[in-house]
């Protein structure tokens, strides 16, 4: 056997290695691994106390450790951790005991041992091994749970080769517990294990049920077997294994009611989304029924900021999406915090809003991971709904642009919006039909329809701000000309238009009794060639 001095040195390291290697890689949940702390430190105290002599308080001890570690494997079981649906758990463990409990009353018998090995110890290592393994199996591939595994049957092999064969080789056992449950928290791979995982259904099986049936009856027909045979004698084993099959089919019942009872939760909240959003008919209403669902699917503890970004400028990188998901993880500032991009694009419909965008939600990790798959049906639902707000306003626009169109071109006055370098972005067809061209030339200014005698006149109109009218003649196709009159609106502030607006409308030809042409108030506003065959007919 060790002396107390390297079994304090082995338990002492084991456990600052778990402290060690939390405070390196800061899991999720650094409570169960305190936890194994704890029960390596009691296993340790109780082989210094066996090393000493004194085998009565190394008992208690030894006892003692498999409450931590029970305690710390249920963390590891609670909502958002790597076991997230511990039903087939809970049904395990309940059979376990109840199949224990047989073994007990039937085999052991009132001695509690089996020769020299105690069945007590024996059973909690059998059970701390069937709990690791099915860790092992949840987690998949991971260095940190097969060592947590390998300490756990060390634990199993010690408690059973140490009363049998004595020796210097006895306690190798518990060295495998604090080496490998030390190094089991010195690897990365320990983050895993109580990192968030998204939750899974599991379909309701019958033979689950009946297990857990027979689990809960096996107590008290033990109990009756032994009082038909006159006496009880193993009471408050029966008594002590009752109360925790009772127990965990109690949890067994009251994860499912939690769990139906969320699922109701995130229905009906998605079901308001989806009625609020299908009644939106702007984007600030879609962001106000988001957020509103947000809230409704979230506590508002768990979340520290909630983002409608309707640009993917706003978006922050992240690791690459999973292909099977919907949304990714941005850089969150620690372990327990992070922050999930829904992107708000739908493939199909991505032309409707080429800018995209994305709901950015920060907030606790594991409550997003709990909520992740409702968060990404309705980025779904909001990103509909701001297809269809964009579409309906396409549609509008192109509806409105068609019957100003229909109602242009039955008019006579000629309509020519132009650009600020004078390039005409539009005109009539009253146009082409006074000029008798089938068409405009492409990149075409208003200087190519206009005479040149009154270019200077137009350009000086429109090189300025503000409304106006001037006259002037077109020249036709034909080499015609045409005398209209141009009233020009400054629209370049406009969001919509960002031009000139010109209206024409065409003057009958010849002077008036004045000597001057309709619609010219001044002689100002004639054409420079009238003015100069005025000025001339006057000095004949």
């Amino acid at each position: 056997m060790l002396s107390a001095l390297a079994w304090m040195v082995l338990g002492g390291g084991s456990a600052a290695a778990i402290v060690s290697g939390v405070r390196r890689h800061r899991p999720a949940r650094s409570g169960p691994w305190f936890l194994l702390a704890g029960a390596v430190t009691a296993s340790a105290a109780g082989d210094v106390l066996t090393a000493l002599g004194r085998p009565g308080a190394a008992e208690v001890c030894f006892y003692a450790m498999f409450v931590p570690v029970a305690w710390s494997l249920l963390q590891l079981t609670r909502a958002g951790a790597i076991l997230v649906d511990r039903a087939r758990l809970i049904d395990l463990s309940a059979f376990a005991c109840s199949t224990l409990l047989v073994i007990w009353v039937f085999v052991i018998g009132d001695a509690g041992r089996i020769g020299d090995v105690s069945g007590a110890y024996v059973i909690g290592a059998l059970l701390l091994v069937a709990i690791v393994t099915r860790l092992l199996i949840a987690v998949g591939r991971n260095l940190s749970a097969v060592l947590l595994v390998v300490g756990a049957t060390g634990v199993l092999v010690g408690d059973i080769v140490q009363p049998l064969w004595p020796g210097p080789l006895s306690g190798a056992g518990f060295v495998v517990l604090y080496l490998a449950w030390g190094a089991a928290a010195l690897h990365p791979s320990m983050v895993r294990l109580t990192e968030p995982a998204a939750p899974r259904p599991s379909p309701w099986r019958g033979r689950w049920a009946a297990l857990l049936g027979v689990s809960a009856a096996t107590p008290p027909i033990v109990l009756l077997i032994e009082s038909v045979h006159g006496t009880v004698g193993d009471g408050v084993v029966i008594a002590v294994a009752g109360a925790v099959t009772l127990l965990l089919a109690i949890t067994r019942l009251t994860d499912s009611v939690t769990l139906n009872a969320r699922a109701l939760t995130r229905e009906r909240a998605l079901r308001q989304a989806s009625a609020a959003l299908v009644a939106a008919a702007d984007t600030q209403a879609v962001d106000e029924a988001v957020r509103a669902a947000v809230g409704r699917l979230m506590p508002p503890d768990a979340v520290r900021s909630a983002v409608f970004a309707l640009d993917d400028r706003q978006v922050p990188p992240g690791t690459a999406p999973d292909p099977a998901r919907c949304s990714w993880w941005a850089e969150g500032p620690d372990h327990d915090h992070a922050t999930l991009v829904c992107p708000l694009r739908l493939e199909p419909l991505a032309v409707a809003r080429p800018s995209g965008g994305a709901l950015i939600l920060a907030g606790r990790r594991d409550t997003l991971t709990a909520t992740r798959d409702a968060l990404e049906v309705l980025a779904g639902q909001a990103a509909l709904a701001l297809d269809r707000v964009s579409l309906v306003a396409a549609v509008g626009r192109r509806d409105s642009d068609l019957y100003l169109r229909a109602v242009i071109g039955t008019g006579t006055d000629i309509i020519v919006v132009l650009d600020e370098d004078q390039r005409i972005r539009y005109a009539s067809p009253s146009l082409r039909e006074l000029l008798g061209a089938p068409g405009l030339p492409p990149l075409a200014t208003l200087d190519d329809l206009v005479h040149p005698d009154d270019r200077d006149l137009l350009r000086r109109a429109l090189r300025g701000s503000g409304d106006g009218v001037v006259v002037c003649s077109l020249v036709r196709t034909d080499g015609g000309q045409v005398l209209v009159e141009a009233a020009y609106r400054d629209l370049r502030t406009d969001r919509l238009v960002q031009g000139f607006v010109v209206t024409m409308r065409e003057l009958p030809p010849g002077p008036g009794p004045d000597g001057q042409r309709p619609g010219c108030d001044t002689p100002d506003q004639a054409p420079a060639r009238v003015n100069r065959r005025s000025s001339r007919d006057k000095f004949r």
